[in-house]
């Protein structure tokens, strides 16, 4: 979808990366090293210093006694941790539990792993799997169409079906891409009693982790009780330091998970680029106030988009976290959603990503948006979606 933004010269709303400028204390330190380096292998999982400021921060973030030396792999992106992740814990002819809508990776790394995805729906609250079901009773189209949804809920019931059918593992997405979905103390809860009664493991996809919004507040799931010896916490710098190209990720988890994540991750890339960690590892040191404010500015980017939508009477989920927007699109007769974001590129002038990618039930009537984009662009990217109405009736 970016290719197609590019061709027609739209405003590029559908991969999440920002148009603005990472910190500058990242990119001046940067600058320093640029001459002098290091520029040649850093030892493979990581360097000290950039293994030691990781786990004070996120020490201090989740409360828990995280080893620098022991509890952490640095990896290329989040990308190549989920993969280590998975390749880590689970075998050929496993299967693994994943939150359906899904970022479309973990679908591709259990396969890759040889195992067999299960998948779980995250249900909105206007219900349903079933609003479809006039079509066909056995359709599980989901049909997302409040002016704005916020709450997505899951049935425990299903995960521990998934488990009693074997599953190893579970991929949790928190905050959610792409429905913005943040769980819940509660929620986060029922899933670790059933992880721990099945003698499973979670892998956490934690990558919007300081991007939630009032009223909502992360929790690592790896904090609850039992479940530290039981989690394999994903997550990456890209969203919270704007630096979404300079792919810097981590795994952190307890030793005996590690060493092996380790080796996985060896024979996968190596190691993370020395200079960029060396780089990053200022925003790593960075004090609470940083944290605060990037969770503003994301708070403000939200209400600039979401009541640009409600201005134009267009129906989206209101994400509790993470930076995207569902869009519902049927009222407009979308069949193909793939086709509709293609029309939508060229004719109306903004990029968005066919919500079909993200489900496996039958789903071709969302399309997705991120806003985290520069208060002028995303005006601009309003200022076209303000004509979506008009223009349809030709789509139509």
């Amino acid at each position: 979808m970016t290719r197609i933004s590019n061709r027609y010269g739209a405003i590029n709303l559908s991969q999440g990366f920002p148009d603005f400028d990472p910190p500058k204390e990242i990119t001046d330190r940067l600058a320093e090293i640029a001459p002098r380096g290091p520029h040649q292998y850093a030892i493979t999982w990581g360097t000290q210093n950039f293994r030691e400021a990781l786990a004070k921060k996120q020490s201090h973030f989740t409360g828990l006694d995280i080893d620098p030396d022991k509890n952490i792999v640095v990896t290329c992106g989040s990308t190549e941790a989920m993969m280590a992740a998975m390749m880590t814990v689970v075998n050929p002819g496993d299967k693994v539990a994943i939150f359906s809508p899904f970022y479309e990776n973990y679908t591709a790394d259990t396969i890759l792993s040889g195992a067999e995805p299960i998948y779980i729906p995250l249900v909105p609250p206007t219900m349903a799997y079933g609003r479809a079901c006039s079509r066909s009773e056995d359709s599980k189209q989901a049909s997302i169409s409040s002016r704005s949804i916020a709450a997505f809920s899951f049935d425990a019931n299903l995960i521990e079906d998934a488990f009693r059918q074997g599953a190893k593992a579970l991929v949790l997405c928190n905050p959610s891409n792409p429905c913005g979905k943040v769980f819940t103390r509660e929620e986060l809860q029922t899933i670790a009693d059933i992880i721990i009664r099945y003698d499973g493991y979670v892998i956490t996809d934690e990558v919007y982790e300081h991007i939630v919004y009032a009223l909502y507040k992360h929790v690592y799931i790896s904090t609850l009780p039992g479940m530290w010896e039981r989690t394999i916490s994903c997550s990456s710098l890209s969203k919270t330091y704007s630096i979404t190209g300079w792919r810097l990720g981590y795994v952190i988890a307890p030793e005996r998970i590690i060493e092996r994540v380790k080796k996985v991750h060896d024979f996968l890339t190596v190691g993370a680029a020395a200079p960029l960690m060396e780089a990053a590892t200022v925003g790593l040191c960075f004090p609470d106030s940083y944290y605060e404010g990037l969770q503003a500015h994301y708070t403000h980017m939200k209400h600039l988009f979401c009541d640009g939508l409600r201005q134009f009477g267009l129906d989206f989920t209101d994400p509790e976290g993470a930076y995207y927007v569902m869009l519902d699109v049927s009222k407009y007769g979308v069949k193909n959603d793939l086709h509709f974001c293609e029309w939508l590129a060229e004719h109306v002038g903004v990029g968005a990503v066919p919500g079909s990618c993200f489900f496996k039930e039958d789903v071709h009537h969302l399309i997705r948006f991120h806003f985290a984009k520069r208060d002028e662009t995303l005006q601009a990217a309003l200022d076209r979606l303000s004509k979506l109405d008009s223009k349809a009736k030709d789509y139509i």
